[in-house]
Formats: structure tokens, sequence, C-alpha cells
């Protein structure tokens, strides 16, 4: 089958000029349905005369087919190529929210989220190996953090315009007044990426250094490592962040248009975070700036415990965010850079499939220790949690710049 291929290599310079303005464009549109499940839980919540345990099934049910999504797509990326992949993560997510929106019941909105989840996993597999063929190895930290500003604005508009549209109509109307704008825009990504993109079969004159990763000694331990310290540490930031909602209304007394419009505050981070994150993994290193950033998750996640209404829960969701940020584009120019080229798509599926599962996993335990023993303690083991697991990944990966 043949492979599309043959995307120019630009320098991080000709950012502006180039393909990867279309890549953060896609990047938006791809998670603006994704973003409200987390935001609107209240109002579903309320809806349903849900629980704790009811409410994070809410989210799993998304996370969990999310992830089962990327594998295959992983590997039919390395085949086909990104373009098909890519769009229908758009248009195929776009379709399913709307189906989430038409829904009358818990169980139709599970199955719905599922198919949504299912539809979008083959976007990030696709495209962050596609972003890495446009800038030079150097810059390839720095891209990655800049297509993440695409994400980021959609999980911060999103819940503002979900809070202001569910206070009115309802949290079914957001689903589906936001779906028919990125509907539209995946049929025109497949066309614009169609004319940009040459269709050949791969050249095998490609140089080594190209096709293979560096076989230097023990990096398959350190793969692995690595893998395993950023997709727990995803995985549980993303679990608590499915809580903060029902945290804020539950515990600390926030209406529940309120709770939903200050989830923006977490991914107002990505706007710069990203770009930091990866402008420091191409000079510093690619491991020390990711243990620095799963060392703080430990402590940001306990400090929860402490916050009241004001300026310290604001202050708390921006350094989460800061968390998801730095570590997301740092991870993905690591697997980059120890991957070959031909697995490279099914590497980063198996990373995606590893964040999205154990997220849709915690989730749920989460709630269920939320409904047992109560924020305070569910969060001072999570917090335990990601302290016990950076440490033991950090002796495997000490001293390594990589």
């Amino acid at each position: 089958m043949q492979k599309e291929t043959g995307i120019k290599k630009f320098s991080f310079r000709s950012f502006f000029s180039g393909l990867l303005p279309v890549f953060v464009l896609a990047h938006f549109a791809h998670h603006l349905l994704t973003a409200l499940p987390v935001p609107l839980l209240p109002f579903i919540r309320d809806d349903f005369a849900l629980g704790y345990t009811q409410s994070a099934l809410v989210i799993s049910a998304f996370t969990l087919s999310y992830g089962i999504g990327q594998l295959p797509a992983g590997r039919l990326a390395d085949r086909i190529g990104p373009r098909l992949l890519i769009a229908v993560g758009i248009s195929g997510v776009a379709l399913a929210g709307l189906l989430v929106g038409l829904s009358q019941s818990y169980v139709m909105m599970l199955v719905f989220l599922v198919l949504m989840g299912l539809l979008g996993g083959g976007y990030h597999p696709a495209a962050s190996p596609a972003i890495s063929a446009l800038v030079e190895p150097r810059n390839r930290g720095r891209a990655l953090g800049l297509h993440m500003i695409g994400g980021s604005a959609s999980y911060f508009l999103s819940p503002l315009v979900a809070a202001a549209i569910a206070a009115s109509w309802g949290w079914r109307s957001p689903f589906i007044g936001l779906a028919i704008p990125a509907f539209a825009f995946g049929i025109v990504f497949y066309a614009v990426l169609g004319r940009r993109l040459a269709v050949k079969k791969p050249e095998h004159s490609i140089s080594a250094s190209h096709q293979e990763a560096p076989t230097t000694p023990g990096r398959l331990p350190r793969l692995v490592s690595f893998l395993t310290l950023s997709t727990f540490t995803q995985a549980l930031v993303m679990s608590i962040i499915s809580f903060i909602p029902l945290f804020l209304v539950d515990h600390l007394g926030i209406s529940k248009e309120m709770a939903a419009a200050s989830v923006a505050l977490i991914y107002s981070s990505g706007f710069w975070a990203g770009i930091l994150g990866g402008y420091l993994s191409d000079h510093l290193g690619r491991v020390p700036v990711i243990l620095v950033t799963c060392f703080v998750a430990g402590p940001v996640t306990y400090l929860l415990n402490l916050v009241s209404p004001g300026w310290s829960t604001a202050a708390l969701l921006i350094i989460i965010g800061i968390v998801i940020y730095v570590r997301s584009p740092v991870s993905e120019a690591y697997i980059i850079d120890q991957t070959s080229e031909r697995n490279r798509s099914t590497i980063l599926g198996i990373y995606y499939f590893s964040s999205m599962e154990g997220s849709g996993v915690l989730t749920p335990v989460i709630g269920y220790l939320i409904d047992h023993l109560g924020f305070y303690s569910s969060f001072t083991i999570a917090a335990m949690a990601q302290l016990v697991v950076t440490s033991v990944c950090a002796v495997w990966l000490r001293g390594r710049r990589e």
C-alpha cells in the first residue's frame, strides 16, 4: 500500500509559511469536542443523578476507547500515512460528539462517548511523526510544543463556551454547536493536505540515520522507563483533573458554571508551557526536563487539599496545566528520537494507548476513593503514588540527557 511521504523539511523559522500552522489548527479542531466532558461533568451528573464513581465512567468511556484506538491507528499510520487518519480524528470525533449531544439516556451517552474515542484515536499517532518531518531534529521539541497550542486553545476555549451555553440551554447544546464547525474543518483539512503532500512509494534510498534510531547500550530499558514515567504521570494528572469541576462545586462551593469555566485555567498554560518545555528539552535534554516535571506533579496534587476559593485555586490549576504541557512535547520528542522511522507511529500509538488507558482505569478508581474516603485522602494517596513511581523511574534514567 502506498504511504504518503514527501513532506518537505522546514526549518523552525519557516513555521508561519509551512504546514505547521495547519497542524496547529487541526489539533484545535480535534479537541473541540474531546474537551467538553470534564467541564460539563457537574451538569451531566445532576441531569442523570450520578455518584462520583458513575460520574467517573463518563470520562472513562471516552478515555478508555480513545486509548484503544491509538494502537491500530499507530500501526496504520506507519502504513498509509497521516492524512486520512487525522481527518477522521477531526470529522469523526465531531460526528460522534453530535450524537453525544443528541443522546437521551446515560447509557446512550456512554456508547457515543466510546465511539468518539475510537474515531479520535488516530490523530496523535499520525500527527506527531508528520510534524517531526517538517523540521530539523534540533527544533523537534519546539515544533511539537507549538503543535500543543492548538489542543490547549481548544481545552481553554471549550470550557468557557460550554459554561455559557450550558447555563442557558443545557449540557447537550455545546456538543451539538461545536460539532458542526469541527466536522467542516476535518473535510477542509483533508483537501488541503491532499494538495500539499506528494503521494509516492517509500524511497529505499533514505539514509540509515533517518530509518533507524541510535543503538546505544541500554536504550530499550531507558525507553520503557521513560514511557512508564510519562504515561503514569499523564494518567494520574488527567484522572485528578476529571474531578476538578466536582471538587470545586462540592468541596469549595463554587457554582457549576464557574467550575466549568475554571477548567480553562488549567489549559491556559498550553499557550506557552509546551513551547517552553520543548525548548528546554532541545537544549538541556529530554530526561532532565521530564524528571523535574514529574517530581512537581506529586506535591501539586497534594496541595489541592489546601486551596480555598480564589487566587490559590487559580494558581494551582495553572501549575497543573504546566505539568501537562511541558510533559507532552518532551515525551513525544524523546520517543521520536529513540525509535526508527518505520515504526515510529506504532510506538507513539503504544505511548498514547498507555496514557489514555491508564487515565481511563485510574479515573473510576479515584472516583471510588472519593466516594469512600473523601477528596483529602484520595488526593494524598495519588500524590504519594506519583512520587514513588517518579523516584523508581529516576533510578533507571539517572545521568541521561537524551
